[in-house]
């Protein structure tokens, strides 16, 4: 069953669309190239904004957009079904090339099906006020939207850009997100008056406006329902603890066990390795609230629905929002203030389902104690002072630690990020630190073997 399940999605994914490998090295210039001219499309993709306004509505604890959340499920998904071995993927090209190619087919039908549910559930508008042939065009312009950001995912993997696209986009969208809450120059009509949206741009409208300067800093710093310094001071400083998180690791000595004067370290890295199971939490819990908003919408009568959570739409303020009342979701999601029940089964969810999921992650994605001592072993190195089968003992004493460690951080990073009023979870925070961090030694090996080439060649 496992081989044949992979062999029956053959015929479906030899008729997708493929970018091919470049047949030679992509320089490092011409992959700047690309990476900008992918980020470019991504930014002016028709809808995009739209669909990531609604998607941070949704889920607050995530800054991902719409048309990235469709990758992120089928790879959960394909990760899922490989890890708990109930698909078999041969380390072969033929098997890791159906492996991508199904994963790419479930990504599409979850885009065409996230497509049909947000236009139907009426997240833009009533379906029965518009139409269906204004319905239809809506669900045609998501799927090719999302279509579009699959396969510019796609072309930065296959070696054309830096890195992988899907962490492409999530540092875009971060940027954006930061950049545009301390400096948009968009006005808002708060009901008093006119306010910039922005800010920074706000500090210096307020000082410039008010004859009480003490009354205009008051306000540029705390004021409601807009972004104020105290959010950008708060997001500045999560990203400082992310980025001294970052450092932490555990270095083991190892050494060959065939040449006893070869000595190196083995570094188990506290969020580098745990980082992509914090992503796909945050993707999970946005479709559950999709999923409960859309059968609260149709269903708002019925017990089970309701017990999975009731929703309530609100037009006071800016921007207006969507937010649960009740069920399951409401204690799932970020309360307005920490001195309640919701805070606290907020709290101890974020903290429990970050660790459980970050160790439980280690056993599915290969990075288990096991595997990293077979790894050891087939480089024929071992853990100084223990021999190859007392190696598993040894790493079982770090990595369940470091993986659980780290989901705690990272639900504390999220919890504190909320509560202070950042303009980005503390797991948006962390996972970009990372990627910048990861991005920073691509550059470095890249510019290396640039200056390698050049010393052979001069």
């Amino acid at each position: 069953f496992p081989v044949k399940f992979l062999e029956v999605l053959k015929p479906f994914c030899a008729v997708l669309p493929q970018i091919q490998k470049p047949k030679q090295k992509i320089p490092f210039r011409e992959k700047l190239q690309w990476t900008a001219i992918t980020v470019f499309i991504f930014l002016v993709l028709p809808g995009e904004k739209k669909m990531q306004s609604i998607f941070n509505t949704l889920h607050r604890m995530s800054q991902m957009a719409l048309g990235i959340s469709p990758i992120f499920t089928s790879r959960l998904l394909m990760q899922l079904l490989a890890g708990a071995k109930i698909i078999e993927v041969l380390d072969t090209p033929k098997d890791r090339a159906l492996f991508n190619g199904a994963q790419k087919l479930f990504g599409i039908i979850i885009t065409f099906g996230q497509a049909i549910v947000h236009v139907m559930t009426g997240m833009y508008g009533d379906p029965s006020e518009m139409g269906a042939s204004f319905c239809l065009l809506l669900i045609i312009q998501l799927f090719v939207t999302g279509l579009i950001v699959l396969f510019l995912d796609e072309l930065v993997q296959k070696g054309y850009g830096l890195g992988s696209g899907i962490i492409l986009f999530i540092i875009t969208i971060f940027c954006e997100t930061i950049v545009w809450k301390a400096f948009s120059p968009t006005t808002v009509n708060t009901g008093n008056n006119t306010e910039y949206e922005g800010a920074v741009i706000a500090l210096f409208h307020l000082l410039a406006t008010k004859p009480d300067k003490l009354d205009a800093l008051n306000e540029a710093f705390f004021r409601q329902n807009l972004p104020n310094l105290m959010n950008l001071i708060a997001t500045v400083f999560v990203f400082a603890v992310a980025i001294y998180f970052q450092g932490f690791r555990v270095d083991l000595p190892i050494e060959s066990s065939r040449y006893c004067d070869q000595h190196y370290t083995y570094s188990i890295k506290l969020f580098n390795t745990f980082n992509i199971p914090i992503i796909l939490l945050s993707a999970l819990v946005s479709n559950l609230y999709v999923i409960s908003h859309m059968l609260s919408t149709r269903f708002s009568g019925n017990f089970v629905v309701n017990l999975l959570g009731t929703w309530s739409n609100t037009t006071s303020g800016s921007p207006a929002r969507v937010y649960p009342v009740g069920g399951l979701c409401y204690y799932f999601y970020p309360p307005e203030s920490f001195f309640s029940v919701q805070a606290l089964i907020y709290i101890f969810f974020m903290l429990g389902s970050c660790a459980v999921f970050s160790k439980s992650w280690i056993e599915v994605s290969g990075s288990s104690a096991e595997d990293v001592a077979k790894l050891l072993k087939d480089q024929q190195m071992v853990i100084r002072g223990h021999s190859e089968t007392s190696m598993v003992h040894e790493l079982n004493r770090y990595i369940p630690t470091a993986a659980a460690f780290s989901g705690l951080c990272c639900g504390g990073l999220s919890v504190m990020a909320h509560f202070l009023g950042a303009f980005a979870s503390g797991n948006d925070i962390l996972v970009v630190v990372i990627i910048i961090y990861e991005y920073f030694e691509i550059f470095v090996k890249e510019q290396s073997e640039v200056s390698r080439i050049r010393a052979l060649l001069f």
